[in-house]
């Protein structure tokens, strides 16, 4: 019986019949398997078993919001110079360390005087002798007019002396411009700080000859407070910073790090350039900050802030919370009774942390800011007390 069960197996039916015994018990095996592993995973134990997703919320507040732009913009002192020497001659001695914060009118460097003395004492002599020549010529003029008067002396002569007065006169006017000269080249021999601020590093050492056609200056002052930033805005932001401008109070500008961690420094807008750049489209914007502290520092890079409107009362949720899908932008809530839905959004300003919601949310709802890869439709979690939830099947 054995052997002929084998031999009906060899030929082509009997090899079909087993083909379809084996499928179907790979099929019943199969249906017994999904079936008690549905089974499993719907028993407590099996619920026990399946992953948890965890996910972070945050609450929506009702707030006034503020609306910053941002650029990036360089730190650029109101006054820079480089001293030069406005006279030729040795440099004598440097009052200056380098570095120093120095205040307007203080004495920093100085060239040899003596030269200039020597001329300020020549020109002072040359106007003393013709004082001197003027005094005796207005003697003498006022002789020859009464002597003229009488017949005493022709009246050519007495021409002649009125002649030579305006003659000592101007000769006066001449000397006291070469003293003003001298003294002024005098002045020149002692530099000093125009305004206040820090000095760089020294340029030229004592001992050397320096000229008033040098290149290469003393040494630089730059001015640290106050201190302006440049940076750039969009050209579509214009019409919301001029409204901002005619307010009776000055726009407000803060100055934080390149990282944007740390705010440096707080100031105001000073003035908009008169024209955009059209190969970037953007325009440039000056703000001024007192710089007391010297936390700003010439060229340079910060993040400036500026501060253009305040959205009062408005619905606000971190921007880690707003999903993007084909329908624009939306975020899942978690209602009381601790299940997922979606939220289609409208959104307003943001500030690169908190974005203003105009529909889809209301104060107080829970939204989901982290882990919402496994969420969908009517999931329903369980909200921890540290702003934690877990997904459940």
């Amino acid at each position: 019986m054995k052997a002929r069960i084998v031999a009906w197996l060899r030929t082509p039916r009997g090899r079909l019949v087993g083909a379809l015994l084996v499928l179907l018990a790979i099929i019943v095996a199969f249906a017994y398997h999904k079936l008690h592993g549905n089974a499993a995973h719907g028993s407590p134990e099996g619920a026990r078993k399946a992953p948890l997703a965890p996910v972070s919320v945050a609450v929506a507040r009702k707030e006034d919001f503020q609306v910053w732009l941002t650029g990036l913009g360089t730190v650029t002192p109101v006054y820079t110079v480089s001293l030069h020497s406005m006279v030729d001659g040795e440099l004598m001695q440097v009052h200056f360390k380098e570095g120093q914060i120095v205040k307007a009118g203080e004495l920093l460097v100085e060239i040899d005087p003596r030269p200039f003395q020597v001329q300020l004492d020549q020109a002072l002599g040359q106007l003393a002798h013709d004082r001197a020549l003027l005094d005796n010529a207005n003697l003498d003029l006022a002789r020859y007019k009464i002597l003229v008067v009488n017949g005493s002396v022709p009246r050519q002569q007495y021409d002649t002396q009125v002649a030579l007065v305006a003659q000592y006169e101007a000769s006066i006017v001449s000397d006291q411009a070469q003293v003003d000269n001298a003294k002024l080249q005098l002045v020149y021999s002692r530099i000093t700080a125009p305004f206040s601020g820090r000095l760089g590093l020294r340029l030229v050492d004592p001992g050397n000859i320096v000229h008033t056609t040098d290149t290469t200056g003393l040494v630089t002052l730059t001015q640290l407070s106050p201190i302006t930033v440049i940076f750039p805005l969009p050209q579509d932001a214009l019409p919301a910073i001029l409204n901002g401008m005619k307010q009776r109070e000055p726009m407000r500008v803060e100055a934080w790090d390149r990282a944007n961690k740390t705010r440096l420094a707080e100031g105001r807008l000073l003035t908009v350039d008169n024209e955009v750049d059209v190969t970037t489209g953007m325009v440039k914007l000056r703000s001024e900050f007192k710089n007391a502290d010297y936390s700003l520092f010439p060229n340079q890079f910060v993040n400036a802030r500026l501060l253009v409107d305040i959205l009062r009362n408005v619905v606000v949720i971190p921007v880690s919370g707003v999903q993007q899908g084909s329908g624009g932008p939306y975020a899942y809530v978690v209602n009381d009774q601790h299940v997922v839905s979606v939220h289609r959004l409208k959104l307003g300003p943001s500030d690169g942390e908190q974005v203003a919601v105009t529909e889809g949310i209301a104060p107080g709802e829970h939204v989901v800011t982290d882990g919402v890869d496994r969420l969908r439709e009517g999931v329903t979690v369980e909200i921890s007390g540290h702003g934690k939830a877990q997904t459940t099947p």
